[in-house]
């Protein structure tokens, strides 16, 4: 089963890849973030916004994020079907 999250403005992500979701004021997440821009895994996803979430998946790709670590957490974690938090197929 495909368990889908909304990460923010419309963009949706595979829940089952996320290895880890993290806030970006550290230098080791700067730096992963940075090697992930100049390795072309880098995905942003804040619409000019503040990041606030960054996002880690099993493929390397990083995805940032203008919403809370602690609301992108909660969505994986719901079990709720509310086609704005989690889209199930």
């Amino acid at each position: 089963m495909i368990k889908l999250i909304n990460i923010g403005f419309g963009n949706i992500v595979n829940a089952n890849r996320v290895i880890s979701i993290v806030s970006p004021e550290s230098a080791p997440i700067k730096r992963i973030i940075q090697t992930a821009r100049d390795d072309g895994l880098l995905i942003d996803a804040t619409y000019g916004r503040r990041t606030r979430a960054v996002i880690v998946t099993d493929s390397g790709y990083v995805i940032l994020s203008a919403i809370q670590p602690e609301t992108v957490a909660h969505r994986i974690d719901s079990k709720d079907n509310n086609i704005d938090n989690i889209i199930e197929e």
